[in-house]
């Protein structure tokens, strides 16, 4: 589980520039909080940001696969999205995804309420 942990830790760090980040475990991997708001997934090795109806095309056009599961027989889109390869490289390079995650959480969240 070590390795997981650090890879969330590694996720939390480029995150970080948002605000204050928070990583729980969850499910067997891992869920990121950007100043109280989930924005994130880790599952193995990947990053999944939040996306919405807004942000999707970016991702899409990035490349980047959704995160999926099956669940008694049906497949879940969660609307999470890979982030891209390189913007794993560097705070830099995650920022502006990031931003974009925390900004379709935050939709999300009005949106629930």
């Amino acid at each position: 589980m070590a390795a997981k942990d650090d890879f969330a830790s590694y996720c939390a760090d480029l995150l970080a520039a948002l605000g204050p980040v928070r990583v729980r475990r969850m499910f067997g991997g891992h869920g990121i909080y950007v100043d109280g708001v989930f924005i994130a997934i880790v599952a193995g090795e990947t990053l999944y940001l939040k996306a919405d109806a807004e942000s999707a095309a970016r991702f899409e056009a990035a490349g980047c696969a959704p995160f999926l599961y099956t669940s008694r027989g049906r497949t879940v889109n969660l609307g999470y999205r890979a982030a891209p390869p390189e913007a794993m490289d560097s705070p830099a390079l995650m920022r502006p995804w990031a931003s974009l995650a925390l900004q379709a959480a935050i939709r999300a969240r009005a949106r629930a309420r």
